[in-house]
Protein backbone atom coordinates (compact mmCIF):
# COMPACT_ATOMS: atom_id res chain seq x y z
CA UNK A 1 0.00 0.00 0.00
CA UNK A 2 1.56 3.29 -1.10
CA UNK A 3 1.51 6.25 1.24
CA UNK A 4 -0.56 9.06 -0.20
CA UNK A 5 -2.66 6.79 -2.35
CA UNK A 6 -6.04 5.17 -1.83
CA UNK A 7 -6.89 3.39 0.45
CA UNK A 8 -4.13 4.62 2.79
CA UNK A 9 -5.34 8.11 2.04
CA UNK A 10 -9.08 8.64 2.28
CA UNK A 11 -9.90 12.33 2.02
CA UNK A 12 -13.40 11.74 3.36
CA UNK A 13 -12.12 10.71 6.81
CA UNK A 14 -11.74 14.33 7.89
CA UNK A 15 -15.16 15.27 6.53
CA UNK A 16 -17.27 12.56 8.15
CA UNK A 17 -18.18 14.19 11.47
CA UNK A 18 -19.17 17.81 12.22
CA UNK A 19 -16.55 18.09 14.97
CA UNK A 20 -13.84 16.95 12.56
CA UNK A 21 -14.92 19.38 9.85
CA UNK A 22 -14.81 22.20 12.42
CA UNK A 23 -11.39 21.10 13.64
CA UNK A 24 -9.75 21.23 10.21
CA UNK A 25 -11.65 24.18 8.70
CA UNK A 26 -9.17 26.41 6.90
CA UNK A 27 -11.35 29.52 6.99
CA UNK A 28 -13.25 30.99 9.91
CA UNK A 29 -16.20 33.39 9.68
CA UNK A 30 -17.35 35.28 12.79
CA UNK A 31 -19.49 38.38 13.40
CA UNK A 32 -16.22 40.27 13.91
CA UNK A 33 -15.58 39.90 10.17
CA UNK A 34 -18.67 41.93 9.22
CA UNK A 35 -19.40 45.60 8.60
CA UNK A 36 -23.08 46.58 8.49
CA UNK A 37 -24.05 49.25 5.92
CA UNK A 38 -27.02 51.35 7.07
CA UNK A 39 -28.97 53.98 5.16
CA UNK A 40 -30.05 57.13 7.00
CA UNK A 41 -32.70 59.69 6.10
CA UNK A 42 -34.38 62.77 7.57
CA UNK A 43 -37.49 62.47 9.72
CA UNK A 44 -38.54 60.96 13.03
CA UNK A 45 -39.21 57.32 13.90
CA UNK A 46 -39.00 56.21 10.27
CA UNK A 47 -37.93 52.84 8.92
CA UNK A 48 -38.66 53.20 5.21
CA UNK A 49 -38.46 49.98 3.15
CA UNK A 50 -36.26 50.00 0.04
CA UNK A 51 -38.20 48.24 -2.70
CA UNK A 52 -35.15 46.93 -4.56
CA UNK A 53 -33.48 45.68 -1.36
CA UNK A 54 -36.05 43.58 0.56
CA UNK A 55 -35.39 43.66 4.29
CA UNK A 56 -33.27 46.83 4.13
CA UNK A 57 -34.57 50.22 5.31
CA UNK A 58 -33.76 53.90 5.35
CA UNK A 59 -33.69 54.82 9.05
CA UNK A 60 -34.26 58.21 10.60
CA UNK A 61 -31.48 59.47 12.88
CA UNK A 62 -33.42 58.81 16.08
CA UNK A 63 -33.50 55.07 15.27
CA UNK A 64 -29.74 54.76 14.80
CA UNK A 65 -28.69 54.47 18.46
CA UNK A 66 -30.78 51.30 18.77
CA UNK A 67 -29.10 49.86 15.68
CA UNK A 68 -25.72 50.79 17.15
CA UNK A 69 -26.52 48.84 20.32
CA UNK A 70 -27.86 45.95 18.25
CA UNK A 71 -24.58 45.76 16.34
CA UNK A 72 -22.64 45.74 19.59
CA UNK A 73 -24.82 42.96 21.03
CA UNK A 74 -24.36 40.87 17.87
CA UNK A 75 -20.58 41.33 17.88
CA UNK A 76 -20.52 43.35 14.64
CA UNK A 77 -17.53 45.68 15.03
CA UNK A 78 -18.44 48.50 12.63
CA UNK A 79 -21.32 50.25 10.86
CA UNK A 80 -21.04 52.08 7.53
CA UNK A 81 -23.36 55.05 7.04
CA UNK A 82 -24.89 56.14 3.73
CA UNK A 83 -27.27 59.12 3.45
CA UNK A 84 -30.49 59.52 1.51
CA UNK A 85 -30.24 63.21 0.66
CA UNK A 86 -33.44 65.11 -0.03
CA UNK A 87 -33.64 66.58 -3.57
CA UNK A 88 -33.67 70.16 -2.32
CA UNK A 89 -30.29 69.60 -0.64
CA UNK A 90 -28.62 68.36 -3.83
CA UNK A 91 -26.67 70.78 -6.00
CA UNK A 92 -24.21 70.78 -8.88
CA UNK A 93 -21.32 71.33 -6.47
CA UNK A 94 -22.49 68.90 -3.75
CA UNK A 95 -22.05 71.61 -1.10
CA UNK A 96 -24.22 69.72 1.41
CA UNK A 97 -21.29 67.33 1.88
CA UNK A 98 -19.48 70.16 3.70
CA UNK A 99 -22.37 71.11 5.97
CA UNK A 100 -21.31 70.31 9.57
CA UNK A 101 -24.96 69.63 10.41
CA UNK A 102 -25.74 67.43 7.42
CA UNK A 103 -27.48 64.09 7.78
CA UNK A 104 -24.31 62.01 8.16
CA UNK A 105 -22.83 64.34 10.78
CA UNK A 106 -26.03 64.31 12.82
CA UNK A 107 -26.13 60.53 12.56
CA UNK A 108 -22.52 60.25 13.71
CA UNK A 109 -23.13 62.39 16.77
CA UNK A 110 -26.29 60.49 17.72
CA UNK A 111 -24.56 57.13 17.43
CA UNK A 112 -21.40 58.28 19.19
CA UNK A 113 -23.50 59.41 22.16
CA UNK A 114 -24.57 55.80 22.81
CA UNK A 115 -21.07 54.92 24.00
CA UNK A 116 -21.33 51.59 22.17
CA UNK A 117 -18.06 49.92 21.24
CA UNK A 118 -18.77 49.96 17.51
CA UNK A 119 -16.72 51.72 14.87
CA UNK A 120 -18.35 54.23 12.52
CA UNK A 121 -17.37 54.32 8.86
CA UNK A 122 -18.43 57.05 6.45
CA UNK A 123 -18.50 57.20 2.68
CA UNK A 124 -16.42 60.00 1.15
CA UNK A 125 -17.87 60.79 -2.28
CA UNK A 126 -20.14 63.47 -3.68
CA UNK A 127 -22.77 61.37 -5.47
CA UNK A 128 -25.24 61.47 -2.52
CA UNK A 129 -25.13 65.27 -2.72
CA UNK A 130 -24.84 66.18 -6.41
CA UNK A 131 -27.73 66.98 -8.71
CA UNK A 132 -26.01 65.12 -11.55
CA UNK A 133 -25.31 61.92 -9.59
CA UNK A 134 -21.57 61.82 -10.14
CA UNK A 135 -18.96 61.25 -7.44
CA UNK A 136 -17.23 64.53 -8.29
CA UNK A 137 -17.66 67.95 -9.82
CA UNK A 138 -18.31 68.14 -13.56
CA UNK A 139 -17.53 70.72 -16.24
CA UNK A 140 -19.91 71.95 -18.93
CA UNK A 141 -19.20 68.88 -21.07
CA UNK A 142 -20.06 66.49 -18.24
CA UNK A 143 -16.44 65.49 -17.59
CA UNK A 144 -15.71 64.71 -13.94
CA UNK A 145 -12.92 67.00 -12.77
CA UNK A 146 -10.25 65.37 -10.62
CA UNK A 147 -8.33 67.96 -8.65
CA UNK A 148 -11.17 70.29 -7.69
CA UNK A 149 -13.14 67.21 -6.64
CA UNK A 150 -10.27 66.14 -4.41
CA UNK A 151 -10.44 69.52 -2.65
CA UNK A 152 -14.13 68.89 -1.95
CA UNK A 153 -13.46 65.35 -0.74
CA UNK A 154 -10.86 66.62 1.71
CA UNK A 155 -13.43 68.99 3.18
CA UNK A 156 -16.03 66.21 3.33
CA UNK A 157 -13.65 63.82 5.09
CA UNK A 158 -12.68 66.46 7.66
CA UNK A 159 -16.34 67.26 8.23
CA UNK A 160 -17.12 63.61 8.95
CA UNK A 161 -14.04 63.03 11.09
CA UNK A 162 -14.80 66.06 13.24
CA UNK A 163 -18.33 64.74 13.76
CA UNK A 164 -17.03 61.42 15.06
CA UNK A 165 -16.21 59.10 12.16
CA UNK A 166 -13.62 56.47 13.06
CA UNK A 167 -12.99 55.52 9.43
CA UNK A 168 -13.39 57.70 6.36
CA UNK A 169 -13.75 55.67 3.18
CA UNK A 170 -13.19 57.54 -0.10
CA UNK A 171 -15.21 55.68 -2.74
CA UNK A 172 -14.95 58.24 -5.53
CA UNK A 173 -11.89 56.86 -7.39
CA UNK A 174 -10.31 60.27 -7.97
CA UNK A 175 -6.53 60.21 -8.35
CA UNK A 176 -4.57 61.47 -5.34
CA UNK A 177 -7.45 61.79 -2.93
CA UNK A 178 -6.08 59.41 -0.30
CA UNK A 179 -2.85 61.38 0.10
CA UNK A 180 -4.72 64.68 0.27
CA UNK A 181 -7.15 63.36 2.89
CA UNK A 182 -4.35 61.86 4.97
CA UNK A 183 -2.41 65.12 4.96
CA UNK A 184 -5.51 67.08 5.98
CA UNK A 185 -6.34 64.69 8.83
CA UNK A 186 -2.80 64.96 10.17
CA UNK A 187 -2.84 68.74 9.91
CA UNK A 188 -6.14 68.81 11.84
CA UNK A 189 -4.68 66.56 14.59
CA UNK A 190 -7.08 63.75 13.59
CA UNK A 191 -4.20 61.31 13.66
CA UNK A 192 -6.20 58.26 14.67
CA UNK A 193 -8.91 58.47 12.02
CA UNK A 194 -8.47 55.57 9.63
CA UNK A 195 -8.71 55.69 5.85
CA UNK A 196 -10.28 52.67 4.19
CA UNK A 197 -9.74 53.35 0.51
CA UNK A 198 -12.07 52.01 -2.12
CA UNK A 199 -8.96 51.22 -4.13
CA UNK A 200 -10.40 48.83 -6.69
CA UNK A 201 -13.92 50.07 -7.31
CA UNK A 202 -15.26 48.87 -10.62
CA UNK A 203 -17.82 50.53 -12.89
CA UNK A 204 -20.41 47.84 -12.27
CA UNK A 205 -23.98 46.99 -13.09
CA UNK A 206 -24.43 45.63 -9.55
CA UNK A 207 -24.93 49.06 -7.93
CA UNK A 208 -28.51 49.73 -9.07
CA UNK A 209 -30.36 49.00 -5.81
CA UNK A 210 -27.82 51.08 -3.83
CA UNK A 211 -28.46 54.08 -6.05
CA UNK A 212 -32.16 53.65 -5.35
CA UNK A 213 -31.41 53.47 -1.62
CA UNK A 214 -29.50 56.78 -1.55
CA UNK A 215 -31.83 58.44 -4.04
CA UNK A 216 -29.17 58.87 -6.73
CA UNK A 217 -30.56 56.57 -9.39
CA UNK A 218 -32.66 59.16 -11.16
CA UNK A 219 -29.95 61.83 -11.13
CA UNK A 220 -27.00 60.13 -12.82
CA UNK A 221 -26.20 61.62 -16.21
CA UNK A 222 -24.08 59.27 -18.31
CA UNK A 223 -21.99 56.65 -16.53
CA UNK A 224 -18.96 56.42 -14.25
CA UNK A 225 -16.61 54.52 -16.55
CA UNK A 226 -14.31 57.51 -16.86
CA UNK A 227 -13.18 57.20 -13.24
CA UNK A 228 -14.25 53.81 -11.89
CA UNK A 229 -12.35 50.74 -13.05
CA UNK A 230 -12.97 48.62 -16.13
CA UNK A 231 -14.26 45.17 -15.15
CA UNK A 232 -11.81 43.61 -17.62
CA UNK A 233 -8.75 44.77 -15.65
CA UNK A 234 -6.90 43.05 -12.82
CA UNK A 235 -3.31 44.32 -12.94
CA UNK A 236 -4.64 47.88 -12.88
CA UNK A 237 -6.30 47.10 -9.54
CA UNK A 238 -2.92 46.20 -8.06
CA UNK A 239 -1.51 49.56 -9.20
CA UNK A 240 -4.46 51.38 -7.64
CA UNK A 241 -3.98 49.56 -4.34
CA UNK A 242 -0.23 50.24 -4.31
CA UNK A 243 -0.81 53.95 -4.89
CA UNK A 244 -3.41 54.23 -2.12
CA UNK A 245 -1.18 52.44 0.37
CA UNK A 246 1.71 54.73 -0.52
CA UNK A 247 -0.56 57.74 0.04
CA UNK A 248 -1.55 56.62 3.54
CA UNK A 249 -4.48 54.20 3.35
CA UNK A 250 -4.76 52.00 6.43
CA UNK A 251 -6.86 49.42 4.59
CA UNK A 252 -8.16 48.92 1.08
CA UNK A 253 -11.37 47.68 -0.49
CA UNK A 254 -12.47 45.78 -3.56
CA UNK A 255 -15.97 46.52 -4.85
CA UNK A 256 -18.17 44.72 -5.94
CA UNK A 257 -17.53 41.45 -4.20
CA UNK A 258 -18.41 38.08 -5.67
CA UNK A 259 -17.63 38.90 -9.33
CA UNK A 260 -14.20 40.14 -8.18
CA UNK A 261 -13.03 37.48 -5.73
CA UNK A 262 -9.97 36.99 -7.94
CA UNK A 263 -9.07 40.63 -7.29
CA UNK A 264 -9.58 40.19 -3.54
CA UNK A 265 -7.27 37.18 -3.59
CA UNK A 266 -4.55 38.90 -5.63
CA UNK A 267 -4.60 42.03 -3.47
CA UNK A 268 -4.53 40.01 -0.24
CA UNK A 269 -1.58 37.96 -1.48
CA UNK A 270 0.40 40.96 -2.72
CA UNK A 271 -0.05 43.54 0.04
CA UNK A 272 0.40 43.46 3.81
CA UNK A 273 -2.61 45.63 4.69
CA UNK A 274 -6.16 44.63 5.63
CA UNK A 275 -8.26 44.01 2.53
CA UNK A 276 -12.03 44.44 2.64
CA UNK A 277 -14.69 43.52 0.12
CA UNK A 278 -18.13 45.01 -0.38
CA UNK A 279 -20.91 42.52 -1.06
CA UNK A 280 -22.92 45.14 -2.90
CA UNK A 281 -26.62 45.85 -3.25
CA UNK A 282 -27.06 43.91 -6.48
CA UNK A 283 -25.52 40.81 -4.94
CA UNK A 284 -27.78 41.16 -1.90
CA UNK A 285 -30.85 41.64 -4.11
CA UNK A 286 -30.07 38.54 -6.17
CA UNK A 287 -29.86 36.38 -3.05
CA UNK A 288 -33.09 37.80 -1.65
CA UNK A 289 -34.92 37.33 -4.97
CA UNK A 290 -33.80 33.72 -5.24
CA UNK A 291 -34.80 33.06 -1.63
CA UNK A 292 -38.22 34.67 -2.18
CA UNK A 293 -38.71 32.45 -5.24
CA UNK A 294 -37.98 29.36 -3.14
CA UNK A 295 -34.79 28.60 -5.04
CA UNK A 296 -32.25 28.94 -2.23
CA UNK A 297 -31.89 28.28 1.49
CA UNK A 298 -31.11 31.78 2.79
CA UNK A 299 -29.25 30.81 5.95
CA UNK A 300 -27.01 28.40 4.12
CA UNK A 301 -26.16 30.57 1.11
CA UNK A 302 -25.54 33.74 3.16
CA UNK A 303 -22.91 32.02 5.28
CA UNK A 304 -21.42 30.26 2.25
CA UNK A 305 -21.21 33.55 0.36
CA UNK A 306 -19.53 35.40 3.23
CA UNK A 307 -17.13 32.54 3.86
CA UNK A 308 -16.06 32.81 0.22
CA UNK A 309 -14.85 36.36 0.85
CA UNK A 310 -12.82 35.25 3.86
CA UNK A 311 -11.42 32.28 1.94
CA UNK A 312 -10.30 34.63 -0.83
CA UNK A 313 -8.34 36.66 1.72
CA UNK A 314 -10.69 39.42 2.83
CA UNK A 315 -10.14 40.69 6.37
CA UNK A 316 -13.80 41.66 6.50
CA UNK A 317 -16.92 42.15 4.42
CA UNK A 318 -19.40 44.99 4.11
CA UNK A 319 -22.73 43.21 3.78
CA UNK A 320 -26.41 44.05 4.17
CA UNK A 321 -26.79 40.52 5.52
CA UNK A 322 -24.56 41.41 8.50
CA UNK A 323 -27.20 41.21 11.29
CA UNK A 324 -28.75 38.04 9.82
CA UNK A 325 -25.36 36.38 9.44
CA UNK A 326 -24.29 37.43 12.93
CA UNK A 327 -27.39 35.87 14.46
CA UNK A 328 -26.69 32.62 12.62
CA UNK A 329 -23.05 32.62 13.68
CA UNK A 330 -24.01 33.36 17.28
CA UNK A 331 -26.33 30.38 17.28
Amino acid sequence: MSIGEYPATRMRRLRRQPWSRALVAETQLTPADLIWPIFVRDGTDIAEPIATMPGVFRHSVDRLPALMREAEALGIPAIALFPYTQPERRSDDGAEALNPDNLVCRALRAMRDTGANVGLLTDVALDPYTSHGHDGLVDDSGYVLNDVTVDMLVGQALNQARAGADIVAPSDMMDGRVGAIRAALEADSLHDVQIMAYSAKYASGFYGPFRDAVGAGGYLKGDKKGYQMDSANAREALREVALDIAEGADSVMVKPGLPYLDIVARVAERFDVPVFAYCVSGEYAMVEAAVAAGMLDKDRVVLELLTAFRRAGASGVLTYHAPHAARLLNG
